[in-house]
């Protein structure tokens, strides 16, 4: 019988944004697997975790999750992970595997379920969505994502402030995710698009260090990895103006 390997979203941080299924999937699995730094520090895909399962239900795998100048490094990295979950799905019928967010948007799962596909053949894949940063900091913040026939876009800023850039001078919301590290190039980038008076960012959302501030305050202090932006759209047609 085939084993099952399921991608967990646990939300950005906040415990109580598990969503039930979510929290059901976990207790579920034989095994949760959560992914953790060389360093080897808590995540908060783990801490989140131990809310609702026992910590001796927990395993610890290393990923290199910030790591992007070496891809020798990065890919032995990812191989020794996937050998690792391969080892526990041939012992256990089922594995799950947290990720912060949604495991289908910007998670180590997805490279994951990749391998597992290729040297585990016949594991059946399934994923639990979770909430995600930005749905957290809009609401946390009072920001509107999107409104009528509004696009919504979605940047890493890993990829350059310029892809940013691009996406601001567009005329729907746009959200930036990992932009920490490039806070003053964001803030920028908002200034010169005009889109700086309405935009709010956020880090460690839903935990004791949180941070939600307008980006008008953004200066060259550098910022947490995970940091989050929205630029809402422009709407200036009043109520339903973009329907």
């Amino acid at each position: 019988m085939s084993s099952r390997l399921v991608g967990v979203g646990v939300g950005p941080g906040d415990p109580e944004l598990v969503t039930v299924k979510g929290v059901n999937a976990l207790r579920e699995a034989d095994v949760v697997v959560v992914p953790v730094m060389d360093s080897g520090e808590r995540g908060r895909a783990e801490a989140t975790v131990l809310h609702y399962v026992p910590e001796d239900k927990v395993v610890r795998v290393v990923f290199a999750l910030n790591e992007r100048s070496d891809r020798t490094r990065r890919e032995a990295a990812w191989d020794a992970a996937g050998e690792r979950v391969a080892e526990l799905l041939r012992r256990h019928a089922s594995v799950a595997f947290a990720t912060i967010g949604d495991p289908n948007v910007y998670s180590t799962f997805t490279y994951l379920a990749q391998t597992i596909a290729e040297i585990v053949p016949g594991t059946v894949v399934q994923t639990v969505p979770g909430i995600t940063a930005m749905q957290d900091l809009a609401a946390r913040s009072g920001a509107v994502l999107t409104e009528g026939t509004e696009p919504l876009t979605l940047v890493p800023v890993t990829a350059g402030a310029a892809v940013l850039k691009d996406a601001l001078a567009g005329p729907g919301t746009v959200v930036a995710y990992k932009f920490g590290r490039q806070a003053h190039e964001v803030a920028e980038a908002l200034r010169e698009t005009g889109r700086l008076a309405d935009a709010v960012w956020g880090s460690a959302l839903g935990l004791p260090e949180e941070s939600v501030r307008p980006a008008a305050e953004l200066d060259e202090t550098p910022l947490p990895y995970l940091s989050t932006l929205i630029a809402p759209a422009r709407r200036e047609g009043g109520r339903g103006g973009k329907l």
